[in-house]
């Protein structure tokens, strides 16, 4: 393969399919990357040559990143967290490198390449710690602060590592006189830049901007990355010093937001080329021979930094299980390691053999960054209940308060939209129980209570709502509704499957936060699931219409034909009131009706029970057997012992059907 264009198009078309399989199965793209490089490199099918060109163009990447983690930072926000970036921060990364290098040193390293290892090892990435956040919903919650503060601290940590590791390889050893004149230019050439470049930068890329051409401002971003990255090169400091405080002064003025978008696509790219490169160094066949070594490091790696994370999060204020969820999050390697041990090959501080596996153990913590979460909450699951009689003591307190509560409402989680629930909940004196298991929450809501809500009516009590013995010993036999508040799809599945187990008719709302997992919970006994992405979507619709004009009536038409449309338990409910007609007779109702063994129903179809019922304004919505949610029943549909049938329309109605089917 002699073609530059055929070697292009093979290594994006690669590209293309590796980074569209991780994006599927939700990992890191720059896996992806790394796999490509390793497939088509000099070490496995030899279609990318391991030119110095490429790797030339590679570094670039590294460039692009920095300048994207400068124009991330936020000195405010710095200010804010700085107890937790340069207490924790500083400790964590310290104490990972410092055992990781002991560790190096005691398995025959140098001391140049255990600091190395040392320092890529105790990286954690930022890309996926933020992003399992996320998907978490807990970018708020308290967790992620600590994290946060971590991960802003290896950031800038990256800087000077940058510039002090190539000092430790074959001829680039450095005596203090040398070491001393580089950190002396490295803060004269900081203190010039950050302290008269920001007033330059702000009347430059304003003069570019009031020509509203957005070629002409991306051309002047990339002309000013590159300057400061050369000008660094020319006083013999790192490229990537340079384009992070090109991003550091721009995060500073009103062009930042703009700037992001059109340096996108440049770092993306480059970025790819760089983890491509460092692909192209792994050879698999090696990895395979040394794959005890590989899980050995994986395994150091994860309960390394463990065994120093959890008891620092938990000595910065996090309870024991929030502290086990932030180490989860920061115990995978980062991609600044794949940057750390790339500068060390290149500079001869690290052996071919040690990078090899060093890659190969990092990139199996990425993989398995989604799963250490999971792990986490196991543990904390265990811990929290594996206490037998402290497990006995909560179910009797459970039972205790909830023991004369009927036609009470059940809240499986007392976050904010249980709390929210309860609320609403009391100004229409209905009692609920909220079960939940922070018991620090747990302890703040029972004594603030008084202000919001009635503890003579409700309780918040600790408790597990996915275990069965909770769910009984909070009524759940004899509750109204069950309500999941929490957006956690596993959970609410089992706590779906657990409540028709204990009951088979009992109303189950569920919360998700957008559309994907609704027919699952569906399927599974839910009786309604309540996407936050549609409601958010109706509540944004209805302010726009308003503010445009559009009259308050219609717009409340317009809202409630969607949740007509979407919801089938607001049929009844909107009907009933744009009638304005809440008379006993007239009202609209949904009713669930649970067919005895005896009921005349049992064993005749839907269409030989209609034929003899000589009523009309009633329907049946659904029908659910068991854990089965059936469609809208046909004229051949087979009634069975056990179905719960839901019935709409009026009260007269519903009752004169119910006694039809059950005869």
């Amino acid at each position: 393969m002699h073609s530059p264009l055929a070697l292009v198009v093979i290594v994006l078309a690669a590209s293309v399919l590796s980074v569209a399989v991780c994006r599927r199965l939700r990992l890191p793209s720059l896996l992806g990357y790394l796999l490509v490089g390793m497939l088509l490199g000099p070490q496995a099918i030899k279609l990318i040559p391991d030119s110095t060109q490429a790797k030339e163009i590679a570094e670039y990447g590294v460039v692009f990143l920095m300048f994207s983690i400068g124009l991330e930072f936020s000195l405010p926000q710095f200010r804010a967290m700085r107890r937790m970036v340069l207490g924790l921060g500083t400790a964590q990364y310290v104490g990972s490198l410092a055992l990781f290098a002991l560790v190096a040193l005691a398995l025959s390293q140098t001391v140049a390449a255990a600091i190395v290892l040392g320092a890529a090892l105790a990286m954690s990435s930022t890309a996926i710690g933020i992003k399992l956040l996320a998907e978490r919903n807990e970018l708020a919650a308290p967790v992620a602060k600590p994290v946060i503060g971590v991960l802003l601290f290896q950031d800038l940590a990256v800087v000077p590592l940058l510039i002090l590791l190539p000092a430790l390889g074959v001829g680039g050893g450095m005596g203090a006189m040398e070491m001393g004149w580089v950190v002396t230019k490295m803060v004269v050439l900081l203190g010039l830049l950050l302290g008269f470049g920001q007033p330059v930068l702000r009347a430059w890329l304003g003069a570019v901007a009031r020509h509203k051409t957005g070629e002409l401002f991306m051309l002047n971003v990339l002309l000013v990355t590159l300057l400061l990255a050369w000008l660094c090169h020319l006083a013999g400091l790192p490229h990537a010093l340079g384009a992070f405080v090109a991003g550091m002064l721009i995060a500073e003025t009103e062009f930042k937001l703009q700037v992001e978008d059109d340096i996108r696509p440049f770092r993306d790219v480059l970025l790819g080329m760089f983890f491509i490169s460092v692909g192209m160094q792994l050879d698999g066949a090696f990895v395979i021979t040394q794959l005890p070594w590989v899980v050995l490091t994986v395994t150091l790696m994860i309960a390394g930094k463990a065994l120093i994370l959890q008891p620092l999060t938990r000595r910065f204020g996090l309870k024991t299980t929030d502290a086990n969820i932030a180490t989860a999050l920061l115990t995978p390697a980062g991609e600044f390691g794949f940057v750390l041990i790339t500068l060390g090959l290149t500079s001869g501080a690290l052996p071919a053999q040690a990078a090899q596996i060093a890659i190969a153990a990092m990139l199996i913590s990425m993989l398995a960054a989604p799963f250490l979460p999971r792990l986490a909450e196991r543990a904390n699951q265990r811990l929290m209940a594996n206490d037998f009689l402290a497990r006995s003591a909560d179910i009797f307190r459970i039972a205790s308060e909830s023991m004369e509560r009927q036609d009470h409402v059940i809240i499986c989680g007392f976050g904010r939209s249980g709390q929210y629930l309860a609320r609403l909940l009391e100004t229409e004196d209905v009692r609920f129980v909220a079960l939940d298991h922070d018991p620090d929450r747990v302890r703040e809501a029972m004594g603030g209570l008084g202000a919001d809500l009635s503890p003579a009516s409700s309780h918040v009590v600790f408790g597990d709502a996915r275990r069965r013995e909770a769910l009984v010993a909070a009524g759940a036999e004899r509750a109204r509704a069950l309500v999941v508040s929490f957006a956690d799809q596993e959970a609410a599945l089992k706590i779906i499957g657990t409540a028709r187990q204990i009951r088979a008719d009992l109303p189950i709302v569920v919360r998700t936060t957008d559309d994907e997992p609704i027919e699952r919970l569906l399927a599974a006994g839910a009786t309604e699931v309540v996407p936050e992405v549609l409601e958010g979507s109706l509540m944004l619709a209805s302010h726009s219409l308003l503010l445009l004009g559009t009259p308050l009536s219609r717009v409340l038409k317009r809202i409630r034909a969607v949740r007509v449309e979407r919801y089938s338990m607001f049929q009844g409910f909107y009907r009933g009131a744009s009638d304005g007609n809440d008379s006993e007779g007239d009202a609209r109702v949904l009713h669930t009706l649970h067919l005895p063994a005896a009921a005349s129903a049992v064993g005749r179809t839907w269409g030989d029970m209609a034929a003899t019922y000589r009523g009309d304004d009633v329907e049946i919505t659904q029908v659910r057997r068991g854990r089965e949610r059936l469609p809208r029943p046909t004229d051949d549909f087979v009634f069975e012992a056990g179905d719960a049938v839901v019935l709409l329309g009026t009260q007269t109605s519903v009752a004169a059907l119910e006694l039809h089917l059950i005869g």
